[in-house]
């Protein structure tokens, strides 16, 4: 479903929204953290407003090795506290630094800030290599302590002049493993940190990979057309001898149209040399996993009988031949759209894994527990239950999940049990930076309905904006496409920029045109599903959440409602909580429903998103539609688009090619016709 990895700065905003989100705060925490800092963080703020930035050290890190982002993100946390004056530039080009209008130094060598700002850290937290996770420990008491984290090797240059920092902490050979340590840092820490956040990261990521990682490859065999039923499947017979030569042959599978999500699905692998097998297994079972040299977001799900990888992911086998091979043959079984490449030169893999240097500013200066637990492995999960059972109805859970995708869906199901919401923020950068940033009121959107005619009224509406970095980052990109603008497209946000990065919203929405709609990702305010929600406090979340909606401008939200990792109808007490606190004149659903429009519980209009991934895919879905219009009353058709494979230039050419028997509208239009259509009232 969802994949995961700027603008003026004003006065420091202080939210005056009239409810609180979240738990009320850990007051003694919270009168101790603002004593020392400028940051504050009323009751009735979700998140905490940081100090405005008069000037910036700018640590250039895009390039650098994952400690080195760590360690500035870590110091970045203790000094921002006070006042941002640390911006760590993750990204090659980051447009947002020049937009927030603060004069700032850009430091090619980062260790030269930390020298600079060394006197403000009480010394260095070691982590332990062996034990990726205690990565995450290490960032929760460089938040406690006033520390940095470090690797072993920059701990021994951090001590020694010109920076000479000691050494509060060293983890080396403290925890044999994930579990030990998340144990011991809930039976040490958590007592100590904010409750008013949690936050998930994962310890580390994958090396990045050069531009010319494969380079070397040779495409051997491609699947001309777009199969995604699986019609094509038998075992294809591939000739790897112009491969030998080297220690290894090196066999990577991905997908042939990276738009659309269908890529290769491989059942079994046989090797033969010089006409004798050598070996053989199915893919999923522990014979593959000798052989499987990067899996690289490919995936085998549970029950499945095979390994496959969409959108951009692959995966690559090494087999090493016998001495002496003359010949070296593949069989395998696979369908869908696959495209298969070979080389006899080793590439880099994204197994090769680096510590992860993302967001961990703003948990260290907001002193929050960090860490990375399944859903899906029971023990991790029993423990994930009692931090969520520790903190009030309508806390955020900041950062992500693990195993993507599964995790995703399992993640949210279980943090929504609780009361907890979702902000996906794993890959933001600088938060301490953009949570002192100001935006202008939300102007009032006061759309021009037109008159109601026997038509096809479609809304297309870009996904992922509940996702902070999304919104940091590729929504940027797309939003600077030239065909933005050309035609109506509705943009979903997430409602937390108005404390996480208020310059954010404030450049979207000052830039948006006359055919541009912020509109809210899901579920509302944050990503929650409603279905597991419990009943008891779901009514005051809504009531709280309403502010955040009414000062984004985000007034028509897109909700995800998930029960056992079905999409299911919104019914009851949940839809008129909708209406009720949230007071929406409609919303889109994700799915649970073949049906285009439902009017739920009597006054709440429904949209169900059709999800496109190509231009092609949204023309048929909208031609369904009109094979399905008995042309005697209007229809309503919401287009849910991947903003991952597809830009505004996509939505253009998908709108240029209806009839006059379709009109592409607002979200606002939308739900003011569908109101008009059905009979309701103009407002809820």
């Amino acid at each position: 479903m969802m994949l995961r990895k700027w603008i003026t700065l004003g006065l420091a905003l202080v939210c005056t929204l009239t409810m609180p989100l979240g738990a009320s705060a850990d007051s003694s925490i919270s009168a101790e953290l603002n004593k020392k800092s400028g940051i504050v963080w009323p009751k009735n703020q979700e998140l905490p407003t940081f100090a405005k930035a008069k000037r910036l050290d700018v640590a250039q890190v895009y390039d650098k090795p994952g400690d080195i982002e760590l360690l500035l993100t870590t110091l970045q946390g203790i000094v921002n506290r006070k006042e941002p004056r640390i911006y760590v530039q993750q990204n090659e080009k980051d447009p947002w630094l020049n937009d927030i209008k603060v004069p700032y130094r850009i430091h090619e060598n980062p260790l030269d800030i930390v020298k600079a700002y060394a006197r403000e850290v009480k010394g260095v937290i070691v982590y332990d290599p062996a034990v990726p996770d205690s990565i995450n420990v290490a960032t929760t008491l460089a938040g406690l302590k006033d520390a940095v984290v470090a690797s072993p090797e920059l701990a021994q240059e951090l001590t020694a002049a010109p920076y000479r920092l000691r050494v509060v902490e060293d983890l080396q050979g403290k925890f044999k493993d994930r579990m030990e340590a998340y144990t011991w840092q809930y039976e040490h820490l958590w007592s100590q940190t904010t409750k008013r956040m949690l936050v998930g990261l994962s310890p580390n990521t994958s090396i990045p990979l050069p531009p010319d990682n494969f380079a070397s490859f040779k495409t051997i065999l491609t699947e001309p057309e777009q199969i995604r039923d699986a019609s094509n499947r038998r075992t294809y017979e591939l000739d790897l001898t112009e491969f030998l030569g080297g220690e290894a042959v090196y066999l990577r599978f991905q997908d042939a149209y990276t738009q659309d999500g269908w890529g290769p699905a491989v059942h079994e692998i046989s090797v033969s040399a010089d006409g004798e097998e050598i070996l053989r297994f199915e893919t999923g079972t522990p014979e593959e996993e000798p052989y499987l040299y990067d899996r690289h977001g490919s995936k085998f799900l549970p029950g499945a009988d095979h390994r496959f990888a969409d959108n951009g992911n692959y995966f690559v086998y090494e087999f090493i031949p016998p001495a002496g091979t003359q010949h070296l043959t593949v069989s395998v079984e696979m369908w869908n759209q696959f495209k298969v490449s070979a080389s006899k030169v080793k590439p880099l893999s994204s197994e090769t894994k680096e510590p992860f240097g993302y967001l961990r500013d703003y948990a260290v200066a907001n002193k929050a527990m960090v860490f990375w637990l399944s859903s899906g492995v029971p023990e991790q999960r029993a423990l994930f239950e009692r931090i969520l059972a520790d903190v009030e109805p309508g806390t955020p859970y900041l950062g992500w999940f693990d195993n993507d995708v599964e995790g995703e869906i399992a993640g949210v199901d279980l943090t929504s049990s609780y009361g907890v919401y979702v902000l996906p923020s794993d890959w933001f950068h600088n938060m301490t930076v953009m949570a002192g940033t100001k935006a202008k009121p939300a102007k009032p959107n006061k759309p021009v309905t037109p008159k109601l005619n026997n038509k096809i009224y479609v809304t297309f509406t870009f996904g992922e904006g509940d996702n902070l970095q999304y919104d940091q980052n590729h929504m940027r990109n797309l939003w600077d496409d030239p065909a933005r603008g050309q035609v109506p497209m509705n943009w979903s946000a997430s409602p937390l920029l108005v404390d996480a990065a208020p310059a954010i919203l404030d450049y979207y929405q000052s830039t948006a045109t006359k055919n541009d709609l912020l509109v809210a990702g899901p579920s509302g305010a944050g990503y929650f599903s409603p279905q597991v929600w419990p009943e008891e406090s779901f009514p005051q979340f809504m009531k709280d959440s309403y502010p955040y909606l009414k000062k984004s401008g985000m007034s028509y939200p897109f909700v995800i409602n998930r029960q056992d990792a079905r999409d299911v109808p919104l019914t009851g007490s949940k839809a008129e909580a909708y209406v009720k606190y949230l007071k929406v004149p409609g919303l889109f659903l994700g799915g649970g429903s073949q049906n285009y429009v439902e009017i739920v519980n009597g006054n709440l209009p429904v949209s169900y998103f059709k999800g496109t991934t190509t231009v092609r895919d949204g023309i048929n879905i909208l031609n369904d539609a009109k094979a399905s219009w008995d042309g005697n009353s209007p229809m309503f058709v919401s287009v849910g688009v991947n903003a991952w494979s597809m830009r505004p230039s996509d939505v253009v050419a998908i709108t240029q090619a209806l009839g006059p028997e379709f009109e592409v509208v607002l979200a606002d239009t939308y739900f003011a016709l569908i109101r008009e259509a059905y009979s309701l009232p103009k407002k809820p």
